[in-house]
Order: C-alpha cells, then structure tokens, then sequence
C-alpha cells in the first residue's frame, strides 16, 4: 500500500496516474496539510521531494519529527533537495535556488548537508547518507531513526 499526502488538486492527478498505472487499488489518499492531517505509524518510508526548502528551520524540526513518529522501527526519511555548499554560492545551482527561495516564500531556503544532517539529528534521525542524483542538480539525503 502507497499513501500519498499532499493537497487536493494534487491528489486529483496522482489519482488519475495511479489509475492508468493500475495501482489505485493499493494506493490511499490523505488530502490537506501535512502539518494538520494525523498520519498513520508504521511506514517503511517517507518521501519529503523538494520540500524542506520552503520552510524555516523550526518548521522543518516540527516536520522531521511528525515523519521520524510515523516510521517504523526500520523505516527511513529519503528526502531531495537543492543543496547548496557550505560556501552557499556554489554549486550554482544550488546557490540560485537558494536566492528564489529567498525572494519567493516567507522564511525557506536551500539549505547545506551540515543544515540537513542538523535538522534531522534533532528530530531524532541517526547520520544520513547523502546520494547524488546527477545529472539532476539535487541531491536525495536518507536517514532512518535512532
């Protein structure tokens, strides 16, 4: 079974896609928020795609830490970002999205592995291995609980 997350009108074409892949029968759907709607316990794993980096860092605690609950005891966070060096202005990629989240969202931004691997040891992941996903600018982080 693959529960998907995300907001209605998002939902409404993940449907459509799992239906023509025929997988809709093992596919369950939680619309709204992810910080308002209850999550259920036990996953294998939580896909976080491109979504840290529009919050701040207290926010993103709060959501790594909904996420490390609802794992199971072998369960892993895999998480894909823009992440920029810690000299913040390379790689370019990750240095320009770095300024859009800067001009375009009320507190995110793109943050460094050590931010990363901060936010998720506070939240009670253990090290993360982090992957490249070239040729794709970001890069995809993976963590399991302690």
């Amino acid at each position: 079974m693959v529960t998907f997350q995300d907001w209605e009108n998002v939902l409404e074409v993940t449907r459509e896609n799992a239906g023509r892949l025929g997988v809709l029968d093992r596919s369950r759907f939680v619309p709204g928020s992810f910080f308002d709607v209850q999550l259920d316990t036990g996953f294998d794993v939580v896909l976080l795609p491109n979504f840290l980096h529009h919050f701040d860092f207290p926010t993103n605690l709060t959501l790594l830490k909904k996420v490390r609950m609802s794992l199971s005891s072998a369960g892993r966070v895999a998480i894909i970002e823009f992440v920029p060096n810690e000299d913040r202005v390379s790689p370019p990629d990750g240095a320009l999205f770095a300024m859009r989240m800067l001009g375009t969202t009320p507190s995110g931004d793109a943050y460094t592995l050590q931010e990363i691997d901060a936010m998720l040891r506070e939240a009670g992941f253990g090290p993360s291995q982090v992957h490249s996903l070239a040729p794709a600018p970001q890069q995809l982080i993976i963590a399991s609980p302690w």
